[in-house]
């Protein structure tokens, strides 16, 4: 085994190597679809967010695949082979040892017998989601689409189902934008725990399948001592990325494409995004309609998206979070987000300019459990009450107040340590109406300093104030500290109560 390392490795730097000196010799003449946008910074800053995506606030994610068949939540392609975790002593008891049994065994295990894509797609729509995302493929390197370049995808393979072009067909059935996401690139990096083998125990020594070359084409090849990053250094593992995704795109035309990184690989991901959106303009007679998000500061080049978090004031460009529900995949006894966090959310994102992704748990069978479908239904009641103070919108002047409690909590990525409260109100506007939000129900009298008749933010006096999803008859004053509204002597069921204020022309 370790003979037919070294020559794989040795092979793997000189193709490098030649593959290098190839590329720096064409400068960027990656095949990319003819059009206005070329593979640098200063091209893809021409992007113009299109009006769909800033209309549509709200998507559902179906972040899915053979990693929830253990029912042992995120990432455990990678945990089975880390002997520390608990995935690794979980995988062991039920199905092997990784050098036996791994994760390509896992693979056949994932049927999706109880999917039913037309139902789910029909019940997202009822949620109030405008766009729908599926997974393409994640860091286990498992293709959801129906490849004629890697034999490791769901129709070969698993359920021997189009997943992608089944998803996208049902949500173009239900009028919705459509999505992929792909976690390519990280694989690279992130599979190498599969070549290694236990320090320890009766199995110490012995390789993990990821070892075995026959399966190279799963775990990749091995790595070379120095690519540890989120994103490999390797041009050879770059270049396959870029022939993966663009396959991807090229039998798809995903509405949006998200990757689970920043830009991937300079100039090798920049080609990828001009090709994204150069096929798109030519499918769409000259104006781009697609959507390309990761996670980087954009600077007009694309959305930027922040995982399990959001930011802490109005965007100048449209922007996402991306978070889940529940766990990023199906594990056994999770915790899932409440409608009521799910809407607060939600609001705050779209005060400042932003769109939520939210992934909804599917069982490994394809299903969802009763107590996520009870969500779904108290969000959709929510948003076919609120939605026109949401859907369409743009973001107000200031995008809201902060209550004394909130102010402790730092947005940013991988925080959603936030408690919002009945003085925490957002706002929204569209067509000259504001909308304002209370992120808990009142149980006084709603204060509104923002629109006091000294306020600096709007000078037209308040003309009327309604509150959605009501038909109670709502008591106000506008004073110079602010706009009073008395408390509604019955609210609706729901905890995030808004208000429609217009003013008087």
């Amino acid at each position: 085994m370790k003979v037919s390392f070294t020559r794989h490795f040795i092979i793997m730097s000189l193709s490098a190597l030649i593959l290098s000196v190839s590329v720096s010799a064409q400068q960027g003449k990656l095949p990319i679809a003819d059009g206005p946008f070329r593979p640098t910074d200063e091209s893809l800053k021409q992007n113009q967010y299109p009006e769909w995506f800033r209309d549509a606030k709200f998507g559902i994610w179906s972040h899915w695949g053979p990693q929830a068949v253990p029912r042992q939540g995120d990432w455990y392609a990678r945990r089975m082979y880390q002997e520390k975790d608990p995935a690794y002593k979980y995988h062991v008891e039920h199905y092997g040892h990784p050098s036996e049994f791994g994760y390509k065994d896992i693979i056949p295990l994932w049927k999706a017998e109880k999917w039913d894509p037309e139902k789910l797609m029909a019940l997202y729509k009822k949620a109030g989601a405008k766009y729908f995302v599926s997974m393409g493929t994640h860091h286990d390197n498992f293709f959801l689409w129906n490849s004629n370049i890697h034999r490791w995808n769901a129709v070969r393979m698993g359920p021997h189902k189009d997943v992608v072009g089944t998803w996208q067909m049902a949500a173009k059935a239900q009028g919705l934008k459509f999505g992929v996401s792909e976690h390519l690139g990280a694989s690279y990096t992130w599979f190498q725990d599969a070549h290694k083998s236990d320090s320890q125990g009766p199995k110490a020594g012995v390789p993990y399948d990821g070892a075995n070359a026959e399966y190279s084409d799963l775990y990749h090849a091995a790595a070379t001592p120095d690519d540890k990053g989120w994103l490999t250094n390797n041009l050879v593992f770059q270049i396959e990325w870029f022939k993966s995704i663009k396959e991807l795109i090229d039998n798809y035309h995903p509405d949006l494409l998200y990757s689970d990184s920043g830009m991937p690989f300079e100039d090798v991901g920049r080609n990828l995004i001009a090709h994204f959106y150069n096929q798109d303009i030519t499918r769409n007679n000259g104006k781009l309609e697609a959507v390309y998000t990761c996670k980087q500061i954009s600077d007009g080049k694309w959305v930027e998206d922040v995982e399990r978090g959001v930011k802490d004031t109005v965007s100048q460009y449209p922007w996402q979070t991306d978070t889940s529900i529940g766990d990023w995949y199906y594990r056994t006894g999770q915790k899932y987000k409440s409608a009521t966090e799910v809407i607060q959310m939600l609001v705050d994102i779209v005060s400042k300019n932003g769109n939520l992704l939210l992934n909804v748990v599917q069982t490994p069978e394809g299903d969802l459990e009763p107590d996520m479908l009870k969500i779904l239904e108290e969000i959709g009641v929510w948003t076919a009450a609120n939605g026109e103070g949401i859907y369409g919108t743009r973001p107000w002047k200031s995008f809201g107040e902060v209550s004394a409690e909130s102010k402790a909590f730092k947005p940013g990525r991988f925080n959603e340590n936030y408690k919002f409260n009945s003085k925490d109100i957002r706002f929204t506007t569209k067509d000259g109406i504001l909308y304002a939000f209370c992120l808990g129900k009142p149980s006084e009298d709603i204060l509104i300093r923002s629109l006091g008749k000294n306020s600096k933010l709007e000078e037209r006096p308040v003309a009327s104030v309604k509150m959605l999803g009501s038909n109670a008859k709502i008591r106000w004053s506008q004073t110079a500290d602010g706009l009073i509204i008395k408390t509604p002597s019955k609210f609706p069921e729901w905890q995030v109560p808004g208000f429609k204020i217009e003013f008087k022309k």
